[in-house]
């Protein structure tokens, strides 16, 4: 019966769909993928312990050695504050500047190399005198406390050798630390002598602050020379270009006048022309001019008695009072009396004559306006006479005055310049001058109390450290060569099939004595893979089932006979069949006879009952591998293995078989393709991933149904996770010797 695996297009059913996820097996496929790194690691770690103790205990009693043997030395530090470079020395707030004078990470970084440079070094050495000091150069261990000296004496010859290895060993020992963000800076230096280093450190401070005063004033002197000669060639250039802009005004009869004593904003001086002066005091007198006779104008127009003048005559306020009297009273009258009344008469009569008083008046009030117009009409004249012709003389002035203007501005800007390196070279002589120094000693370098190494907890713990570093490195590395599973877990990744259960390795114990007692670790694993194996299937447990591996000896006899003992005590109707004909092993194992078996029904004779055994104490059948043929695939390759399995079906439940190894073999592909599943048998810790994938592939394209993976002879020592095999009933492990074999 040939069932087409899901994994190659078929269709799964319930069951098998259940059983491919696992159901039933201690580690479901992809197990290996879920379990957490750390807890991988500390497998290997388990498996390994012995190499990672080794290197362990080896990297310590190096360490320890190392330390013991090592030579003392002193640290000696001092510190020492670095503020930022002020420029500016004639700023009233103080040499240090505001927010811009901050933390300068490339100035700091520049003054750390300065700390770290050679010169430096080599101003240390000839201060302190060191490479004529035979002694430092035993203190180091040197080759030139010999070669150099000859009686105590230094010889002239290897001087600048022997400078240049005082300044290398003081390089060496030298250390600069600096807190983030801060201006102190820690010198440090050691040495096999304390005085020594304090010494050393001392110079060395002192030396740096030297060294930047006189970088300093270098730089100030370079820069005071620089300033001088260009001031030089400005002045001259100021007198020669003055001189052009006087001699250019006096021929074009260009006047201009200042019109501020400071000049304008950029330092420059500021002039107006003579005609433009007269043109703006003119031009003021005309707009005056021109309001005035606006104003004239206006008033002219208006009606005689309504000007201001009019209106402000006393005059002509009285006449205005007396007619209004006389016309009150005139009314007043004519209320009594007709206007034919002499008396009203009389009255009309003095009313006309005050307003040909008033209206002469107004006339006398108008010429005095008529002559106000006139004049102020004349004025406006001549103003705007006078504007036009200093507007053609201003506009002529301008094209003179465009080389003029050239030539000052040139004057204006060489003093301009002149000002401003006048002004700094005032500064640099003040800055190089006063000389402030930046850099300040805030803890002077003290003997040290105690040598700063070896330091013997220290070391220790890096050596632990380092041993626990290798020990696992050489762990990890040893795994990764291990080509073989010591993991069940690895096996469905691996492999690609599902792991249907672990079998516990035995010592020094016989097999079938083993399985014969249900309490046994074995038997409960192998009572596990049975009832995982129901799941294979939609009608539960294979009927046909074939156990093969890739190589022999890796317990796949074992595993057959225990599955069918397994059954057989279930009350299942089972036949186990010695499919190994070119080296059968279960009659041996079972005390049985095995001269005729399979090898004989499949050369044609087909008394089946005669073939069969039962095996002592036991309701199970055994069909014997029989005699040894010529060539085993040659009698697989026919039907009868087919008639063979189809006429055992209807006599029995089910028929396991017990092929033969995969590899180099036909045999197992064949018996494969006619069973309805195949169970593939890995010896853990023994059967290389190489291997097994290769056998794997010999199956899978003879078309067999493989239904999974059975881990055998495993060690749980050698597990990466821990596995026991208790099943909560405290059955134990390993409790019986006995190794199972093939």
């Amino acid at each position: 019966m040939n069932v087409i695996p899901a994994e190659r297009g078929g269709r799964m059913t319930p069951s098998r769909e259940i059983f491919s996820r696992g159901a039933g097996g201690e580690f479901p496929q992809g197990e290996a993928s879920r379990v957490s790194q750390l807890v991988y690691f500390l497998g290997i770690a388990r498996k390994r312990k012995w190499e990672i103790v080794a290197a362990v205990v080896g990297c310590f009693l190096i360490g320890l050695v190392l330390t013991l043997l090592a030579t003392p030395l002193y640290t000696a530090t001092a510190t020492i504050e670095i503020q930022r470079e002020t420029q500016n020395f004639t700023n009233v707030r103080g040499a240090e500047g505001g927010p811009e004078r901050s933390i300068d990470p490339e100035f700091y970084q520049t003054q750390y190399g300065l700390l770290k440079a050679r010169s430096l070094a080599e101003r240390v050495v000839r201060d302190l005198r060191l490479q004529d000091d035979p002694q430092f150069f035993k203190l180091f261990k040197s080759g030139l406390a010999e070669t150099g000296f000859s009686n105590g004496r230094p010889i002239s010859a290897q001087a600048n050798a022997r400078l240049r290895a005082a300044t290398n060993m003081l390089l060496a020992s030298i250390r600069i630390d600096s807190p983030r963000f801060s201006r102190l800076v820690d010198i440090s230096y050691t040495s096999p002598s304390p005085a020594f280093s304090k010494r050393v450190v001392d110079a060395w401070s002192q030396h740096f602050i030297s060294a930047t005063l006189e970088r300093r004033f270098e730089t100030t002197s370079y820069a005071r020379k620089f300033l001088e000669d260009r001031l030089a060639q400005l002045r001259v250039r100021i007198e020669e270009a003055e001189r052009q802009l006087v001699n250019y005004a006096e021929q074009q009869g260009i006047v201009n006048l200042p019109t501020e004593v400071g000049g304008d904003a950029r330092g420059s001086s500021s002039e107006r022309s003579l005609i433009a002066e007269n043109l703006t005091t003119l031009n003021q007198e005309l707009a005056r001019a021109t309001a005035d006779r606006i104003q004239a104008e206006s008033r002219l127009g208006a009606a005689g008695g309504q000007v201001s003048e009019a209106l402000a005559n006393p005059a002509i306020s009285s006449l205005r009072t007396s007619r209004a009297d006389l016309a009150s009273q005139y009314a007043k009258m004519l209320e009594q009396f007709e206007p034919d009344y002499p008396p009203a008469r009389a009255l009309q009569q003095q009313i006309r004559q005050i307003d040909r008083a008033i209206a002469a008046e107004e006339q006398r009030v108008s010429g005095s306006l008529s002559q106000s117009y006139r004049a102020a009409r004349e004025r406006e004249k001549q103003l705007q006479g006078q504007v036009e012709a200093l507007k053609s003389g201003m506009l002529d002035d301008r094209r003179r005055s465009i080389q003029y203007n050239i030539i000052k501005r040139e004057v204006d800007t060489n003093r301009q310049l002149y000002d401003g390196l006048l002004q700094r070279y005032k500064e640099i002589g003040v800055a190089g001058g006063v000389g402030v120094n930046n850099i300040s000693v805030v803890d002077p370098a003290e003997p040290p109390r105690g040598p700063s190494s070896p330091r013997v907890l220290v070391n220790l713990l890096l050596s632990l450290v380092a041993g626990l570093a290798l020990g696992g490195a050489l762990a990890f590395l040893l795994e990764q060569l291990n080509d073989s599973f010591d993991d069940p877990a690895e096996m469905s990744e691996a492999l690609g099939l599902p792991l249907l259960g672990t079998v516990p390795k035995t010592v020094d114990a016989d097999p079938i004595i083993l399985l014969a007692d249900p309490k046994e670790s074995v038997t409960e694993a192998y009572m596990s893979l049975r009832t995982t194996l129901s799941f294979a299937t939609e009608h539960g447990f294979p009927r046909s089932l074939a156990i093969t591996s890739s190589r022999p000896a890796e317990g796949k006899s074992t595993t057959s006979f225990a599955i069918a003992t397994s059954l057989a005590r279930a009350g299942r109707r089972v036949v186990l069949i010695d499919g190994d004909m070119r080296s059968p092993s279960l009659h041996r194992m079972l005390d049985l006879d095995g001269t005729t078996g399979l090898s004989n029904y499949l050369a044609g004779d087909n008394n089946i009952d005669a073939m069969l055994r039962r095996a002592a104490g036991s309701e199970l059948l055994l069909l014997p591998a029989g005699p040894q043929p010529p060539n085993a695939a040659d009698l697989l390759i026919g039907d009868r293995f087919e008639r063979l399995t189809s006429e055992l079906l209807e006599r029995f439940d089910h028929i396991l078989i017990d092929a033969p190894p995969v590899m180099g073999l036909a045999d197992s592909p064949l018996i494969g393709s006619k069973v309805e599943g195949v169970v593939f048998v890995v010896e853990a810790h023994a059967t290389g991933k190489g291997v097994a994938r290769v056998a794997l592939s010999r199956l899978g394209a003879a078309q067999v149904h493989l239904l999974g993976v059975i881990a055998t002879k495993f060690n749980t020592k050698r597990a990466h996770y821990g596995y026991g095999y208790d099943y909560g009933y405290g059955y134990g492990y390993g409790r019986s010797g006995g190794e199972t074999s093939e």
